[in-house]
């Protein structure tokens, strides 16, 4: 019975033949998600963010793995080609743990959130995954329960996750509420403060703090090693040239809720809609930010994964 489930899993993944060297020989590989391009910029900057970001990772010493589900497999890494036709494609479905297998089933093309790319990352073992920020409890999450499923992903798949902090459009008290219920260790990178995406500070402390890629490897390690469940969130700043500052960005962001609650956006419609007016109420300053942030994630990660695959 589980040869069976082995040899069908097996089938469902497609590694690009870099990732797939990269396996055999044993080097670091980072994941990558795709919903940053499919959902989160317009062709052909998402295409060139997701080129710079791969790079970023090998220039940082690991293989990206781009993760995307095409024609009904989990592609674990695109070619070039596959990458600029999934830039260019329409209708992708935006894919979190509840409807991964269904786009699966259906054939359709998908993109992975945090939740499915973590999911996917595993399946393919590989421990470290770089994003932008996370989802998380959505502001009026006391009525709505709008929280996002990368949060209870955290707390039961055994990924590293490197990003900015949660997206600061979120509760972000709250979210680190959600975080410490579900036992994720949220440790900020170099500073004590929990960042927010676009600003290095969110006012609050983050629960840990490391100051190396090396202690955050341990650290993954080791939890495997106790049986734990879930993997880390590392809260890894963006650079302070990058940055917008927390006075400047708060009302902006007050007024893109403002705008969606009118407008009665609610569910997966919320993200892309406040990203798109923050980036529009800051004359395009607010995306600049998101792709200095990833990039800098990608450094992090490449790193952290490199340490993990040296022990």
């Amino acid at each position: 019975m589980t040869h069976t489930r082995s040899t069908d899993l097996a089938d469902l993944l497609i590694y690009s033949a870099e990732v797939a060297k990269a396996r055999a020989e044993g080097l670091p590989i980072v994941a990558l998600e795709s919903t940053i391009i499919t959902h989160g910029m317009p062709y052909p900057q998402n295409l060139e963010t997701a080129q710079r970001v791969e790079a970023e990772v090998r220039a940082s010493g690991a293989v990206p793995a781009t993760i995307a589900i095409m024609g009904g497999k989990i592609h674990i890494g695109l070619d070039p080609d596959q990458l600029e036709a999934l830039a260019q494609a329409e209708g992708v479905m935006k894919l979190s743990r509840a409807d991964l297998a269904v786009c699966l089933a259906q054939g359709r093309v998908g993109a992975t959130t945090v939740a499915a790319t973590m999911i996917c990352a595993h399946l393919a073992g590989i421990s470290v995954f770089a994003t932008g920020g996370i989802g998380g409890v959505h502001r009026g999450a006391e009525e709505s329960f709008d929280i996002s499923a990368d949060l209870a992903e955290l707390g039961q798949t055994p990924v590293t996750v490197v990003a900015a902090g949660a997206k600061a459009i979120l509760d972000l008290p709250k979210t680190l509420e959600v975080l410490e219920t579900n036992g994720v260790p949220v440790i900020a990178y170099g500073q004590d403060d929990f960042p927010a995406f676009w600003s290095r500070s969110s006012g609050l402390t983050a629960p840990l703090r490391a100051d190396s890629a090396a202690e955050i490897a341990r650290a993954h390690i080791l939890r495997g090693r106790l049986g734990l469940a879930g993997g880390q969130l590392v809260a890894n700043p963006i650079p302070p040239e990058a940055e917008i500052a927390r006075t400047e960005i708060t009302p902006v962001i007050e007024t893109a809720l403002a705008e969606a609650a009118q407008q009665g956006i609610a569910a997966k419609a919320v993200t892309p809609f406040l990203l798109q007016r923050i980036f529009e109420l800051t004359e395009g300053r607010s995306l600049v930010a998101n792709i200095a942030l990833v990039l800098n994630n990608a450094r992090l990660a490449a790193k952290i994964a490199s340490e993990i695959a040296g022990r």
